[in-house]
């Protein structure tokens, strides 16, 4: 009986393991994950920029870092809204962002009335990279908590590939 038993088990394991089956359908695509950079002016009266979007997926979410660092140094990116304080700290002015499904705004806002009299450093020549990340996706929703503060650990965190930015005209 053992030695039966042994042998339906042996034929069993042969028959299922060399079955194939017909290719099952396509899956979704996954999440679009992508960064793309621009360079722009600040000018009034609106003082904001509108970026147009494809491929985001209902759910998605959009991250805008400013380029903070020195020409000749390292990139180094913040967040928005980054706030700064003019006028002995009397005033404010900051980058921030709202967005769609289609496009991001970039925009300065501030308790400064006449947003003209900002440096032309502060207004001028400002690079910004938006960043699409996947919403509740189910994945990457399981992993830890990253800080998106930190253009470095979102990078990493969603696989980005970063090398070959799309650069808006």
């Amino acid at each position: 009986m053992k030695k039966i038993f042994i042998l339906f088990a042996v034929v069993g394991l042969i028959a299922f393991s060399s079955c194939e089956g017909p290719e099952g359908p396509e899956g979704i695509p996954g999440p679009a994950t992508f960064v793309t950079e621009d360079t722009f002016d600040f000018v009034g009266p609106n003082y904001e920029r509108n970026v147009p979007l494809t491929g985001m997926l209902s759910g998605d979410n959009i991250l805008v870092y400013e380029l903070v660092s020195a020409p000749n140094a390292v990139d180094k990116w913040a967040l928005l809204p980054q706030v700064y304080y003019f006028n002995d700290g009397l005033e404010t002015a900051q980058y921030n962002y709202t967005f769609s499904k289609n496009i991001v705004t970039i925009f300065i806002d501030g308790s400064i009335s006449d947003l003209s009299q900002l440096p032309n450093s502060f207004r001028l020549g400002k690079t910004f990279r938006i960043v699409i990340i996947p919403g509740d996706d189910g994945i990457n929703a399981k992993k830890a908590k990253s800080d998106y503060s930190d253009y470095n650990a979102v990078i990493a965190k969603y696989n980005i590939d970063d090398s070959n930015i799309k650069k808006i005209n």
